[in-house]
């Protein structure tokens, strides 16, 4: 079972094991918001309900602008694991601006690409090969990709994760 973590500004921080979560909860850190009363925890002094989500009870301040790093699983599931070009099932990235001449590891040269596509298209732009992207890679926005273990969200988390505008 996982637990949601938010910010004492209700802004999701993390996702982290129901132990972890109770730990927070009895050292007075954190109190509950949504629990799993059908599932109980029993210890040897009482017994409490299984936090899903917990709220902090001061502000933890994250350092810097929260940016959400580049990964292959990223670029993948931003992409909903479809080629860019074909729109066939992708297994691997491409760079838009290949390596070669200089393009970036980045959101916006990152596309999922099938392993067909990636090997003809070569050290080539997609204008080059004649081919257009059928979408154009972005910056991924929201919660979901700023906070890790969210691709799974459970349904009393979905009211803490609305999309961030």
């Amino acid at each position: 079972m996982r637990t949601l973590v938010l910010n004492a500004g209700y802004e999701p921080l993390a996702v982290v094991s129901f132990k972890r979560a109770l730990v927070l909860v009895l050292n007075g850190k954190a109190t509950v918001v949504a629990a799993d009363e059908a599932h109980p925890v029993f210890g040897s002094s009482g017994s409490w309900d299984r936090p899903s989500v917990i709220l902090l009870t001061r502000y933890v301040r994250m350092p810097g602008a929260r940016r959400v790093p580049v990964t292959r699983r990223g670029v993948l599931r931003r992409d909903e694991f479809r080629c860019c070009y074909c729109g066939k099932g992708a297994t691997t990235i491409d760079h838009v601006l290949p390596r070669s001449r200089g393009g970036a590891d980045s959101w916006e040269n990152l596309v999922a690409c099938c392993l067909t596509c990636n090997n003809t298209k070569g050290d080539r732009t997609p204008a080059e090969m004649g081919w257009a992207m059928r979408v154009t890679p972005r910056v991924p926005h929201g919660t979901t990709w700023l906070v890790r273990g969210v691709e799974r969200p459970q349904p009393d988390w979905r009211e803490f994760l609305a999309p961030a505008a």
